[in-house]
C-alpha cells in the first residue's frame, strides 16, 4: 500500500510541502502520499500519534515546522546527532515503534545559499535573527561552513547569549569548524554600529507581521538578507531593500530540506533546481 507522510504545524495552509513532495515523488517514481495537518498548539503528540495509527497505507515520517519542532525534538524517541546538537527536530521517521528525529534545515539552507544563490558562507560576517528552534537548526552547519563571525541576536538578549554559549561550549572545536570561530549572542540593541555579509532572520516575525528593531547598518555592502518565511514580503525583507541588500525568501531552503528530508525516507535524493522552477511558475 501507498506509503503516507505529513507535515505538522500551526498554521499550516500556507505549506508547500505537499506539492513539494508529491513532484519528488513523480520525478523519482516513488509511491506516496503525504499531507498537511493542521494541529492544534497543545495538541502537536497526540496528532501525530492519530496519524500513525489512521488511513490506509503505512505512516512513514513527517516534517514538522513552527512551532512544533522543540516539541518534536521531545517527542523522538531516538535522534541524530544533527538533531542533538540543533535542540529541535523537523523531520521524524517512524521506524518499528520507534520515532526517529532528525533536523535538515540546517543542510537545506547551506546548499540554498551555495548552489542556488551563489553565497558562500564561509569567511562571511553572519547575523542569525532569533534564538527558537528555526534559528538552533542552522547555527553547527553555518558554523562549520567557516564564516569568520556569527553573531545571533534576539529580542531578549539573555536567550541569544545563553544559546551562543552552548553552541560556543559544544561545537567551537569540531572538525572542519574554523579555528577561534565561537558564536557570540546579543540582544538587537547591540547591533548598533555592526555590519555583516549575511543577515539571515530566523524569527517568526514573517509570519506574525512584526517589525524588527534592527539598525540600517547591519546590512552591509553588498549584504544579503535571508528570510526564511517564504511567499510574502515580510517587514525584514522591505528594511533589508531598503538598505541596498540583495534579498531572498526561504522557498529555496524549503525545497533543499525537503530534498534532505526525502533522501531519509526513501534513499534517494530528489533533484530541486526543476521543483523550485515549478514552483516559480505558480507563485
Amino acid at each position: 500500500m501507498t506509503d503516507r507522510y505529513a507535515v505538522f504545524g500551526n498554521p499550516i495552509g500556507h505549506s508547500k510541502s505537499p506539492r513539494i513532495h508529491a513532484l519528488f515523488a513523480a520525478q523519482t517514481g516513488q509511491d506516496i502520499s503525504y499531507q498537511a495537518i493542521l494541529a492544534e498548539r497543545d495538541g502537536f503528540a497526540a496528532a501525530v500519534n492519530a496519524f500513525i495509527d489512521a488511513g490506509e497505507g503505512l505512516a512513514r515520517g513527517a516534517n514538522v515546522t513552527v512551532p512544533f519542532k522543540e516539541e518534536a525534538f521531545r517527542l523522538a524517541t531516538r535522534r541524530t546527532a544533527r538533531a542533538e546538537a540543533a535542540g529541535a527536530v523537523n523531520t521524524l521517521s517512524f521506524e518499528a515503534g520507534a520515532i526517529v528525529g532528525d533536523n535538515t534545515d540546517g543542510a537545506g539552507l547551506v546548499r540554498d545559499l551555495k548552489n542556488n544563490l551563489g553565497c558562500d558562507p564561509a569567511g562571511r560576517r553572519i547575523l542569525l535573527l532569533g534564538a527558537g528552534g528555526a534559528a538552533r537548526g542552522v547555527i553547527l552547519p553555518l558554523l562549520l561552513e567557516g564564516p569568520t563571525e556569527l553573531v545571533i541576536a534576539n529580542r531578549t538578549e539573555e536567550t541569544a547569549a545563553r544559546l551562543a554559549l552552548e553552541f560556543a561550549n559544544s561545537f567551537a572545536r569540531l572538525p572542519g569548524c574554523a579555528v577561534g570561530v565561537k558564536p557570540d549572542g546579543m540582544g538587537f540593541q547591540g547591533l548598533a554600529g555592526r555590519q555583516f555579509d549575511l543577515v539571515i532572520n530566523a524569527t517568526s516575525a514573517g509570519l506574525s507581521g512584526d517589525t524588527l528593531s534592527l539598525p540600517a547598518c547591519v546590512f552591509g555592502p553588498r549584504c544579503v538578507a535571508y528570510e526564511m518565511v517564504y511567499g510574502r514580503e515580510t517587514a525584514f525583507m522591505a528594511q533589508a531593500r531598503e538598505a541596498r541588500a540583495r534579498v531572498a525568501d526561504g522557498l529555496g531552503m524549503l525545497v533543499e530540506q525537503a530534498a534532505e528530508a526525502f533522501f531519509i525516507w526513501r534513499g534517494v535524493r530528489p533533484h530541486t533546481a526543476p521543483v523550485l522552477a515549478a514552483l516559480a511558475k505558480v507563485s
